[in-house]
């Protein structure tokens, strides 16, 4: 019996989806969950949402839910991680703050100022669990999910020996969107990605051996349609030559081109995935609902008629894309399983930092995680991937060293923010940003800016 603990479970669509995966594998099927929230409410949910799951599929697992970190993390066999260090009240300053200096940032959980900062918040709380995990489940796997995902899993594989990775669905994602566009059956589509999280590159994308990309790149051009659907993922495409991984709302955000004018933001930044549309009073104000009507959500979803009809709960407990079930089955013993991870870059990628925390092929097997050796990445993605990698690596540093001087360089030298303003104001921004944050980041004793 495999033990699987949830940290952060009160995360209700994430952590149903990943139990409702775990046991459509027999080797997992009477696994003991064990979900851990500070939120007693969202854990509450959260045990009933995976009781449902198990009741309706019949299966031999055993559910469990703790306020007590310790007590979830005690004997794990695989942990995962879906945190958030404050609410809204707390992180909205990581958007308003730039706002007000000009930095027109789109979602700011990645990279930049507000990516930044969100990792200074995190990257303590996400040690010390690397620290129980050490004592209480040392051999482990550890699969994260919170973001910033690079810089979480870059302090982590840095201070902890604990086997971590962190996961994202865009690698995924994306490979089945284009083969949606190209009409090609997904499952016969071959690729290579690599790159950092959010900005990792398909550096082969072929079907039954033949390179897809001149096919796509007509498309791109020629349909309107398409075009549309990633207009800034598509014209990153035309320009660089290869396709990135996570969405146009994202990615507008991790670079020089997009968003540092208005009238660019009003010509690309309105078509494709993950745009939070209007001004940031509206964007905060839809996550400030997310955290309001989690018990409506919860109370529609356990009660709705589908439970009693076999067809469609049936197709409740399909399996989904996620890689981490697949991931935890093979670690356990099961069929190996490739998926794209991130982990320090042992000269993985060549001409990326050593080091830094980089996206790649990955193989699952029996207590252990193997990374692929990429070799270079094609160089006209270079240089935005090994500047974001080094900014990362800066704020990190930063953190540990409690050397809010390394953060402002990292913020310095982040493409959006360099592009909009002088470093005079960027020094200025980012103390008004520690300032904001003061409460919540006490490993900075001293903040000169």
């Amino acid at each position: 019996m495999a033990k699987i603990a949830f940290i952060g479970a009160g995360s209700f669509g994430f952590t149903r989806t990943i139990v409702k995966d775990l046991l459509s594998y027999p080797l997992l099927a009477d696994s003991e969950i064990v979900l851990m929230d500070i939120h007693k409410g969202r854990l509450d949910m959260a045990k009933k949402s995976c009781q449902k799951i198990v009741d309706a599929g019949k299966y031999p697992a055993k559910v469990k839910a703790t306020t007590n970190r310790q007590e979830a993390l005690k004997g794990a066999d695989a942990v995962l991680i879906t945190i958030l260090c404050g609410n809204t009240d707390i992180w909205q300053h990581d958007i308003l703050i730039p706002a007000k200096y000009g930095v027109d940032i789109n979602v700011g959980d990645t990279r930049g100022p507000a990516g930044i900062f969100r990792a200074l918040r995190t990257i303590p709380t996400m040690l010390d669990i690397c620290k129980d995990m050490e004592k209480l489940c040392p051999e482990a796997i550890m699969l994260n999910y919170t973001n910033p995902m690079a810089m979480l899993c870059h302090a982590m594989q840095r201070k902890s020996f604990i086997n971590v990775t962190g996961l994202c669905h865009s690698v995924q994602g994306t490979a089945e969107m284009l083969a949606d566009w190209l009409k090609i059956p997904r499952n016969e589509i071959d690729y290579t990605c690599a790159g950092i999280n959010h900005l990792a590159w398909y550096t082969q994308y072929t079907h039954k051996g033949k390179d897809m990309y001149p096919a796509l790149k007509k498309l791109v051009k020629t349909d309107k349609e398409i075009y549309n659907k990633e207009q800034v993922r598509n014209e990153m495409f035309l320009a660089l030559n290869s396709y990135v991984t996570e969405s146009s709302g994202h990615n507008s955000e991790y670079n020089w081109w997009f968003r540092k004018r208005k009238d660019l933001i009003e010509k690309y930044c309105t078509n494709g995935t993950n745009w939070n549309p209007g001004h940031h009073a509206y964007i905060l104000n839809e996550y400030r609902k997310r955290e309001d009507n989690w018990e409506e959500e919860f109370e529609k979803w356990i009660k709705s008629p589908d439970w009693k009809d076999k067809t469609k709960v049936a197709e409740k407990l399909k399996r989904s894309h996620e890689y981490a079930s697949a991931i935890i089955n093979a670690y356990a013993g099961g069929d190996l399983f490739r998926f794209n991870g991130n982990v320090p870059n042992t000269n993985l990628i060549t001409n990326l930092p050593q080091g830094c925390c980089v996206e790649v092929p990955v193989l699952a097997s029996r207590k252990k995680l193997q990374p692929i050796h990429v070799g270079a990445l094609p160089l006209p993605v270079v240089p935005i991937t090994s500047l974001s990698a080094t900014n990362e690596m800066m704020a990190v540093e930063g953190c540990f060293c409690g050397d809010a001087e390394l953060v402002y360089q990292s913020i310095a030298n982040d493409p959006l923010t360099a592009s909009v303003l002088s470093l005079a104001e960027i020094r200025k921004m980012v103390a008004e940003m520690f300032k904001q944050n003061k409460e919540y980041l006490p490993h900075f004793k001293k903040i000169n800016l």
